[in-house]
């Protein structure tokens, strides 16, 4: 598969996207677009025209990147079953990376911070909670909680308007927008060390519908209250 495209694919927050790279990791081009909470409707015609304008067919990708979340319980089910689904149909190598990781990462770089430095991600878990991914593990915070984070920690907040300070949520932009180098880099060194196994490569959620309890991770969700 050396050389040959890799497609990447994330729908964990309300803005989606897909991409194209180089297997190095480089964007050859991407497709974004303001997915709601109506990320099945859009995904497979966006990865089509992705393609199509870019002149790769299906049969020529080497290998499918997703971003794994944390993100909410309808977006990461979406973008899981067409990842695995190309990757089973096309018997593509397939790697599995978290967005919070990736978006940390294009933060790092786009504040040009260095990776001794601490960084705290903040993402919304429904209307009035939030997740705080810390040193890679995830905890929610209920409403009106602020984190307790060590003095110079790089903060950065993704999908919380009103909710976190200015320069987390401009730190936010910044990393939404090298999203897709981050997720593509990633994903292209974790495909050279072999991939994931398709059968066993699950999303981390933030929300889920009422009445599924979380089974696994450090997040505790707001409707869980056993």
């Amino acid at each position: 598969m050396t050389g040959r495209p890799l497609l990447a694919i994330d729908t964990s927050g309300t803005r989606a996207l897909v991409a194209l790279g180089s297997s190095d990791g480089a964007v050859i081009a991407e497709r974004r677009w303001q997915a709601g909470y109506r990320h099945g409707e859009e995904l497979l015609t966006r990865t089509d025209d992705l393609l199509t304008a870019s002149r790769v067919a299906l049969t020529e990708l080497g290998g499918i990147v997703v971003g794994t979340g944390p993100g909410a319980f309808t977006g990461m089910r979406v973008a899981l079953a067409t990842a695995k689904a190309l990757a089973r149909g096309l018997d593509l190598p397939i790697a599995g990376v978290a967005t919070s990781d990736a978006l940390l990462a294009a933060a790092r770089e786009a504040a040009g911070a260095p990776e001794s430095q601490a960084a705290a991600l903040l993402l919304p878990a429904g209307p009035s909670d939030r997740v705080l991914v810390l040193g890679g593990v995830a905890t929610l915070l209920r409403g009106g909680d602020d984190p307790q984070l060590e003095p110079g920690t790089l903060v950065v907040a993704v999908d919380l308007p009103d909710r976190a300070p200015a320069a987390a949520l401009a730190l936010g932009a910044q990393a939404e927008q090298g999203l897709s180098t981050a997720l593509l880099r990633l994903g292209a060194a974790r495909i050279g060390a072999g991939g994931d196994d398709v059968a066993r490569l699950v999303p981390e959620y933030v929300t889920l519908p009422r009445g599924i309890g979380a089974v696994k991770g450090e997040v505790r969700w707001s409707r869980d209250r056993r």
